[in-house]
């Protein structure tokens, strides 16, 4: 795993119609929309934020992680809209031991079955395995969380099985995940 070349300084990414860069203050209001939306977090460990200046202490929060080198998070832009953040895709849990990173993704609501998701998790996959040199790949999901297990799949992850009661997400307590994975091998093929 090249750690530096994940947290040596920002890591910008491109794909045919996204770009993947920093959240700043400038994104507050398109945040707080994400954030406010109790669609979006259905399937997920994170409890929506009704509240624009809790929103506005994540961005610095963001920031926080980075330089302690715990997680990236992308805000996803269309190319042709810079300044328009449709959803947020991260990379998480560096594991430097197995070379292994978890990653999570969420789009507005706006947003949802266009294939942003999906090319959004190949670019990162792309950036890990080919600039960080990662060999593992995963994402943890809900069992009734259908469309992400769709984008894992297009993007070349497999199902590894199901974990019963075995993580407790906030809002949700405990729950079982599905893990899906993909290995720097399969992904070279």
């Amino acid at each position: 795993m090249n750690v530096e070349k994940i947290f040596e300084s920002f890591p910008l990414l491109h794909s045919s119609n996204l770009q993947f860069k920093k959240i700043e203050e400038s994104h507050l209001d398109m945040l707080f929309a994400i954030y406010d939306n109790e669609k979006v977090f259905e399937y997920c460990g994170i409890i929506p934020k009704h509240n624009i200046q809790t929103v506005q202490k994540m961005i610095s929060h963001f920031e926080r992680d980075f330089t302690k080198r715990s997680r990236v998070k992308w805000g996803i832009f269309y190319k042709d809209q810079p300044d328009s953040l449709v959803g947020i895709i991260e990379a998480m849990d560096f594991n430097q031991k197995v070379n292994m990173v978890t990653i999570g993704y969420y789009l507005a609501e706006d947003y949802w079955n266009k294939g942003i998701a999906t090319e959004s998790v190949q670019t990162i996959c792309k950036f890990l395995f080919d600039e960080a040199n990662i060999n593992r790949i995963q994402a943890e999901v809900m069992p009734m969380n259908d469309a992400s297990k769709k984008v894992l799949l297009k993007s070349g992850f497999m199902k590894e099985g199901l974990l019963r009661q075995a993580s407790f997400w906030s809002g949700k307590g405990i729950v079982d995940l599905e893990i899906y994975s993909i290995l720097q091998e399969e992904y070279n093929k």
